[in-house]
């Protein structure tokens, strides 16, 4: 399906939607500003979230994509935004964030933002979502996951969807203890990343996972976001990790170790919001 789009106003600020894949990566791009300004995770920017795009746009009865936007009329950057999936479940469709399944993904934190400038923009995000649930045809299910605590979209949803369920839970990741072990070679020159994918890919099993690893390692490589580590020398290294890296912001993403440095650790907490099917007849 390609784009589609629609517009609601609230008092000269305009609330638009696209569905499909081309008109949400336009709305990606426009957005790549808010996101910087909010110091959104990597996984709630522009890049993660066209890896996404690509990765289900290649699956046959993928999700769709969907974004809500809040602000001026293009090409300026809006005030806020909600880049979702759209999942078919026989007659029902299941609204989560877009990227949410995707992975693998680096834990320790909130993965997903809804992204508003301020909590007026917060308001009007919420009231171009609800706007946008009503608009879809047949019943629906509202299941946004992997939210930071006190997210202000979050509370202004909750208070328009009174049957909604807000709960809070604590995130997992991977500490890098890899220094403590021996000697570790860390760069972010995607040559290095070229060496190491194939032992990573190998110890993925799914193939879908598989793709997808590849594809995002590659594209943030590129951009200096992806940090490869490795302990060991020679053609078998002890063990490898992929973190990526936005400024002071590290999150280990992926890898193995054979000689342990490679824990479980909690993260921080991380915030859902759930409403149940609507639009039954």
């Amino acid at each position: 399906m390609g784009p589609r789009r629609r517009l609601w106003s609230y008092a000269g600020v305009g609330t638009r939607v696209a569905v499909g894949r081309d008109g949400v990566a336009g709305e990606l791009r426009v957005a790549a500003p808010l996101m910087a300004g909010l110091r959104a995770p990597v996984t709630a920017r522009a890049p993660w979230l066209t890896a996404v795009l690509n990765a289900t746009a290649a699956r046959p009865g993928g999700a769709r994509p969907a974004a809500v936007v809040v602000g001026p009329p293009r090409p300026g950057p809006p005030d806020a935004a909600a880049f979702l999936a759209l999942r078919r479940r026989g007659p029902r469709t299941l609204v989560t964030m877009l990227g949410d399944g995707v992975g693998p993904a680096p834990g320790g934190g909130p993965p997903a933002r809804l992204l508003a400038r301020d909590d007026g923009a917060a308001e009007l995000l919420a009231e171009g979502v609800c706007a946008f649930l009503g608009s879809l045809r047949g019943p629906w299910r509202l299941q946004l996951a992997g939210l930071p605590l006190g997210d202000p979209t979050v509370r202004a949803l909750a208070a328009r969807l009174p049957d909604g369920l807000v709960a809070n839970a604590r995130s997992s990741g991977t500490a890098d203890g890899l220094d403590g072990l021996g000697e570790v070679r860390r760069s972010r020159d995607p040559r290095d990343l070229e060496r190491l994918l194939p032992g990573l890919l190998a110890r993925e099993p799914d193939a879908r996972r598989r793709d997808f690893l590849r594809a995002a390692a590659r594209l943030h490589a590129a951009i200096g976001q992806v940090e490869v580590a490795v302990l060991g020398h020679g053609r078998t290294p002890r063990a490898g990790l992929l973190t990526l890296v936005d400024g002071p912001d590290r999150r280990p993403w992926t890898g193995w170790s054979d000689a342990g440095g490679l824990d479980a650790v909690r993260g921080a907490p991380v915030v859902s919001l759930t409403a149940p099917a609507r639009g039954w007849p």
